[in-house]
């Protein structure tokens, strides 16, 4: 081996070079440990593609399931929403939720957010005392809003117009909080149709 610092031929065990002082490195070792981390990069940036492409694959496959599955719901209405929570005790409304958050996750997929389903709903509405419901309605009302341009959709109002009325309603007779849900359900209706139809 050779002595970096002046070039001279080392034996092999010495740890100093005999003509200049340098500390030797073994260069058989450096370029094991080279050679190893080129192989874990190697094997790294394989898995990472594996893992891409995997990933792509399921995305693709549940996609293609939602789509072949059935088509969205585009008939929701406020009557009906009204008409069947009184005579199901609310129950509908806890179907009304489900299904919403199932077909707003499907509709806006890929754009980085997921809308918590009715477990979640549930639980952080009795723990907040009602105010999580208000803002997961804010939320889901602005991803609808986010994601209009995908579909070539035109949707005036976002979550803020919802919580609004949703808030500020309750001072009209408590008929304008419905007006509020009227805006969630008449977006969703119409960013589901266009998912149908693309």
């Amino acid at each position: 081996m050779f002595c970096k610092n002046c070039g001279k031929e080392v034996d092999n065990g010495h740890r100093f070079c005999p003509f200049c002082g340098e500390r030797i490195e073994d260069s058989s070792v450096q370029d094991t440990i080279n050679k190893i981390h080129d192989k874990v990069d190697d094997i790294s940036k394989t898995l990472d593609s594996q893992l891409d492409s995997a990933i792509n694959d399921v995305n693709k496959s549940i996609n293609n399931g939602a789509r072949e599955g059935r088509e969205l719901s585009t008939s929701r209405s406020l009557a009906a929403y009204i008409i069947l929570s009184i005579i199901t005790c609310g129950i509908y409304g806890f179907y009304f939720i489900y299904s919403l958050a199932r077909d707003i996750n499907i509709v806006c997929a890929n754009d980085g957010e997921r809308t918590p389903g009715l477990a979640t709903y549930i639980i952080l509405s009795f723990l907040t005392c009602g105010f999580y419901s208000l803002y997961w309605e804010y939320k889901i009302a602005n991803r609808i809003y986010a994601n209009q341009q995908r579909y070539n959709i035109t949707i005036a109002e976002d979550g803020t117009a919802v919580l609004l009325w949703r808030i500020f309603g309750c001072l009209i007779c408590l008929l304008g909080t419905f007006v509020g849900i009227n805006i969630l359900i008449n977006n969703a209706n119409k960013i589901c149709k266009a998912y149908n139809e693309s």
